[in-house]
């Protein structure tokens, strides 16, 4: 039976309480704040100054139609789709059966092969050998392929996912054995359906990291029409090329209408993928969890 709180319980609990609204504040007006901007009224936008609570201005979607009139965010849109489908199924694919491999406790080498992959998380050739490693050994300079192949598996997303199959009762296995499955079945019919929180948190790492990816694609690629969206959205608000997103607008609305565009870019490249997480939400806690035991 819980007893009741005493005062200095109570206290710090109410300190706690307010560091953590404090906290979410912090964390949620930035967001807030490219919202209620992107809405704005581009004009009185330009003339306020300090911190906003809510569009200024008459609320307008003028933002948001030059953004999507933009054929370049359009095509930014279907590429980033690209890397992330496909390039998400190679890194589930690859993870799943090399930690289904180092999960088995009778594969021949087992711990150096450990050791080896484990290395590689604290020591790495650089950007210099790893660029001339992706565009001339492999030849993939200015391809597609480039983006998805090189970072193919993830280390920690491996240990994390070995450490989830480890945690599989091994009589499950041995009575799959026992009925005539062979380790493909195992981990198709035993295995995984077991480790869905762990599948659901590194498909979600790994989307989300293909979703945010823009620096190899500035080292690789040449050719525009294969630009993920971050790449573009790059451009829009470091090079401050909103100039294509202009059309029919007069001289004097430019620098104000460019802002804005700036924030709605933002919007219309971040709400995508934040609509993912509600839908994994409930496997993040024990899926992330996994990799925190050990035994």
């Amino acid at each position: 039976m819980v007893g009741k709180r005493t005062l200095s319980e109570q206290m710090i609990y109410i300190i706690i309480i307010l560091f953590m609204v404090g906290l979410m504040i912090v964390t949620l007006y930035p967001f807030l704040y490219v919202v209620f901007a992107s809405f704005s009224d581009p004009a009185e936008l330009m003339r306020t100054r300090g911190a906003i609570l809510s569009p200024v201005g008459n609320v307008t979607l003028a933002a948001y139609k030059a953004v999507m009139e933009n054929p370049m965010i359009m095509i930014g849109y279907r590429n980033t789709l690209f890397y992330v489908i496909a390039g998400t199924a190679l890194n589930m694919l690859l993870t799943v059966l090399g930690a289904y491999a180092l999960s088995r406790k009778n594969v021949m080498f087992k711990t150096p092969i450990m050791y080896f992959i484990v290395f590689t998380m604290f020591f790495g050739g650089g950007m210099i050998p790893r660029y001339l490693l992706v565009s001339q050994t492999l030849n993939l300079q200015d391809n597609p392929l480039a983006l998805i192949i090189p970072g193919a598996i993830s280390t920690l997303n491996l240990i994390i996912l070995r450490t989830a199959f480890e945690a599989v009762p091994v009589a499950l296995e041995e009575a799959a054995r026992i009925d005539g499955a062979n380790d493909f079945q195992i981990l198709w019919r035993v295995v995984l359906p077991l480790s869905v929180p762990a599948l659901a948190v590194i498909t979600l790492f790994y989307a989300v990291g293909h979703w945010n990816a823009w620096f190899d694609a500035m080292l690789f690629l040449r050719t525009r029409e294969w630009y993920p969206l971050q790449l573009i959205l790059r451009e829009i608000l470091i090079s401050n090329s909103t100039d294509s997103m202009m059309t029919g607008v007069s001289s004097g609305d430019v620098m104000p209408i460019g802002e804005t565009i700036k924030f709605a870019t933002i919007i219309v490249a971040t709400v995508p993928i934040l609509f993912i997480y509600p839908f994994l939400q409930k496997y993040f806690v024990k899926g992330v969890m996994i990799g925190a035991v050990k035994e």
